[in-house]
C-alpha cells in the first residue's frame, strides 16, 4: 500500500487532475478548489495507493452528491454560510489537508497504524461534518445550540438537531468501514468492527467539536441591511457591510473545519494506541 515512486505519484497526479476537472465542471469545486484538489488527489493517490483513493473519493464523491442533491433547500440558507456550493482551496484543505498530512506520516513510516487510524479519523470528522450540514436541513424541528439547548435559526453556527447528529454519525462510520475494509494488515472479525467504531466516534467527536467553536469563539457576523447573523464577511449576501458580533476575528469557518479535523484525527490514533497495541 505504501510503496511509491515516481510512477505511482505521476499516476495520483493524473487521477487527481481527472477527477478534479470532472468536479470544476460540475461546479463542486472553484478554481482554486480544483487546484487544491489536484495536490491532495495527488497524495492519496500516488501515496495511499486503494486505501486513500477510498477514503478521499468516499468523502469527496458522498459530500458533493449531498450537496448538490439538497441544493435548492440549502440555498435558503446561503445568507448564513461563509462561502457557496463551490468548494474553494482554503476549504479543501480545511477538510483534507490534515488527513493529507498523517497519510505522508504513514507513507514514512508504515508500522505506524495509527497514522493511517488518524487519517482516516480526520476524513470521517469532515464527512461527519458535511452530511451533518447537508442533511441536517431536512430535520422538522429548528436545531438547538450545542452550549445551552437554545432554539436557532437553521443554519446557524452552533446548532445541532437529531437529523444532523444521526447524519454525521453515519457519515463518520462510513469512512470509519473504508479505513477498516482497506486497513493495512489483516484484522480479526472483532478488530474490524472496533476500528469501525472509534473511526466513527472519533469523527462524531470531530462534528460535535465543529459545533462547539461554532457556538463559542467562531467569528459571526450580523448584516444591518436584513438583520441576520451570519459567516460572510466583509458583505452579506445582500451586498451590505457585515458587523462581528460575538468570536475571534481569525477563527473563520475554514479554521473550524480544520480543528474538527484534527479532533478526529487525535481521537482515532490516541484510540487506536490505546485499544489496539
Amino acid at each position: 500500500m505504501t510503496n511509491f515512486s515516481f510512477t505511482t505519484l505521476l499516476i495520483g497526479f493524473l487521477l487527481a487532475v481527472l477527477i478534479s476537472a470532472v468536479a470544476y465542471r460540475l461546479r463542486t469545486l472553484n478554481r482554486s478548489g480544483a487546484l487544491a484538489a489536484i495536490c491532495l488527489g495527488t497524495i492519496f493517490f500516488g501515496l495511499g495507493g486503494w486505501g486513500g483513493a477510498a477514503l478521499l473519493l468516499g468523502f469527496f464523491i458522498t459530500s458533493s452528491a449531498l450537496s448538490r442533491l439538497f441544493r435548492q433547500r440549502k440555498r435558503k440558507l446561503n445568507e448564513k454560510f461563509s462561502k457557496g456550493d463551490e468548494r474553494d482551496a482554503a476549504q479543501v484543505f480545511a477538510n483534507g489537508g490534515i488527513a493529507g498530512l498523517f497519510l505522508i506520516v504513514y507513507s514514512i513510516q508504515p508500522g505506524w497504524s495509527w497514522a493511517w487510524a488518524a487519517c482516516a479519523g480526520a476524513l470521517a470528522a469532515a464527512n461527519a461534518d458535511t452530511w451533518a450540514t447537508e442533511l441536517g436541513v431536512l430535520s422538522r424541528r429548528a436545531p438547538r445550540l450545542i452550549t445551552t439547548g437554545q432554539s436557532v435559526e437553521r443554519g446557524s453556527s452552533g446548532g445541532i438537531s437529531l437529523t444532523g447528529t444521526v447524519a454525521a454519525s453515519g457519515g463518520a462510520l462510513f469512512i470509519g468501514t473504508l479505513a477498516a475494509f482497506f486497513w493495512p494488515t489483516s484484522l480479526s472479525f472483532g478488530n474490524t468492527l472496533l476500528i469501525i467504531l472509534l473511526i466513527g466516534l472519533s469523527g462524531l467527536a470531530g462534528s460535535l467539536a465543529d459545533s462547539l467553536l461554532g457556538a463559542t469563539w467562531q467569528a459571526i457576523y450580523t448584516c444591518p441591511s436584513c438583520n441576520k447573523e451570519t459567516e460572510r464577511h466583509p458583505l452579506h449576501t445582500c451586498g451590505t457591510p457585515t458587523t462581528q458580533i460575538r468570536g475571534l476575528s481569525w477563527l473563520n469557518n475554514d479554521w473550524v473545519n480544520t480543528a474538527c479535523t484534527i479532533v478526529g484525527a487525535l481521537l482515532s490514533g490516541l484510540l487506536l494506541l490505546l485499544l489496539l497495541r
